[in-house]
């Protein structure tokens, strides 16, 4: 038997942003019997994905760590690849890439760098370890071709030589559709709670659906997966959008505009909800559903509460299925300011959700505007108001629009295509340093 590939993640955190939910997403389409991923983090916080990447088969690493701290890593992350014959570091966001260029210098395997973002938003500190390293790895991903543009203007000068090209390559970020789409109420089946629950779907080729029942705690997502392990477990209890908008509070007949998101500043969700109060004084019926958390909960719930509209409102918090939220959204909002290629919005289009956003970074290159969705100037934000209501009144270009967004994924943003590339990568770095 060929012996497998040993892959290292490399990534500082893992929280529950898109870079860091990537990697047990294409670990589950990947040719496991081909490949071994491990991930080593270094800064650990409560809420992560660590079982997500277990259950997608990830053996997880810990070498605990803050940001400046993790220069003084380099020998024990060099001693740790050494000791499990890793043949790929696979390093992610600025930090990690710092650390494995400099564990690169004297280990002598391939590293491959994703960038999730444009340069210009990182600070000058990441910044500029980020771009006087650049050049000490392989292969440089970039999730789309605004950020690989962003990476190609700020390496024309020093630190590289007249003539030196750094090897960038656009890897756009990628969806499972097969977990990811829309489901009919009477097939959304949830299983977490079963407790008999003994295995989980390790392993699902996008275009043959091949199951790997191994561990324990996945959701299973649709009937279709559940009729596979039926033999395996009790039926479980029915979760449609119905139960869910009735567990919310939000009326059966009601339109839902919703986001998924890390509420971090670069959001700008203080203009998410002011786009949402508007929305209200126009069209009373609509709710706003935000799934995720962070820094600025608080300042928007004092927004929100200071408006007198708490009801139409809905913040749920981490959730680690967030399909079922999906399934309740008429629209999804995207008021950002900036963006890599919001892997969010790509799960939300592969559920039939037509988009509403600024044109972010990567954005623009999925949607067209009156396609997909429909797109505004990063600050021209206030336009994104009456794009929504013209969705919301005419049911008809609602369905127009949620049709071409699940086919738009389909075929340019698929996870199959994502992970094709990235084993391409993989072996082109490992023949290259053979030679």
């Amino acid at each position: 038997m060929t012996p497998k590939i040993k892959i290292l993640h490399l990534i500082k955190s893992l929280g529950r942003g898109g870079a860091e939910k990537l990697i047990p997403e294409t670990a589950l389409v990947h040719d496991q019997s081909r490949f071994e991923f491990h991930c080593l983090y270094f800064y650990h916080q409560k809420e992560n994905i660590v079982d997500e990447l277990e259950r997608a088969g990830i053996q997880v690493h810990l070498i605990p760590s803050g940001n400046l701290g993790l220069f003084f890593q380099v020998s024990k992350v060099k001693k740790f690849i050494l000791e499990n014959g890793f043949q790929i570091i696979h390093a992610h966001l600025p930090w990690a890439g710092i650390l494995a260029r400099a564990v690169g210098r004297q280990v002598d395997i391939p590293i491959v760098y994703t960038e999730h973002n444009t340069w210009d938003r990182y600070n000058k500190v990441s910044y500029w370890g980020n771009r006087l390293t650049f050049k000490k790895q392989d292969v440089a991903i970039a999730v789309s071709n605004e950020v690989a543009l962003s990476m190609q203007l700020n390496s024309i000068w020093d630190p590289y030589k007249r003539g030196e090209k750094p090897k960038i390559q656009v890897v756009q970020n990628g969806v499972n559709t097969e977990v990811f789409r829309r489901i009919e109420q009477s097939t959304m089946y949830n299983v977490q709670s079963t407790e008999n629950q003994e295995k989980i779907l390790k392993y699902q080729e996008a275009s043959s659906k091949t199951l790997d029942i191994r561990k324990k705690g996945l959701e299973i997502r649709d009937l279709e997966v559940y009729s596979e392990v039926n033999k395996e477990i009790d039926r479980p209890e029915l979760n449609s959008p119905i139960d869910l908008k009735s567990k919310l509070k939000i009326p059966k007949e009601a339109k839902v505009i919703g986001k998924v998101a890390v509420f971090r500043s670069q959001k700008r969700l203080w203009l998410w909800v002011e786009l949402a109060l508007r929305i209200l004084k126009k069209r009373k019926d609509v709710h706003f559903l935000l799934v995720g958390d962070g820094e600025w909960r608080g300042r928007l719930e004092k927004q929100i509460s200071a408006s007198g509209k708490s009801a139409h409102f809905h913040l749920v918090g981490v959730q680690k299925e967030v399909v079922p939220y999906l399934n309740i959204m008429d629209i999804y909002l995207s008021s950002s300011e900036f963006e890599g290629l919001p892997i969010a919005m790509l799960e939300a289009m592969a559920c039939e959700v037509p988009v509403v956003a600024t044109r972010a970074g990567g954005i623009g290159e999925v949607i067209q505007h009156g396609v997909q969705g429909y797109l505004s100037g990063i600050d021209d934000w206030e336009e994104l108001e009456e794009y929504c209501l013209k969705i919301l009144n005419d049911d008809q270009l609602h369905e127009k629009l949620a049709k071409a967004a699940r086919s738009q994924v389909e075929q340019n943003f698929s996870m199959k295509r994502m992970v094709g590339d990235l084993e391409k990568i993989y072996l082109q770095v490992l023949k290259n340093k053979s030679i």
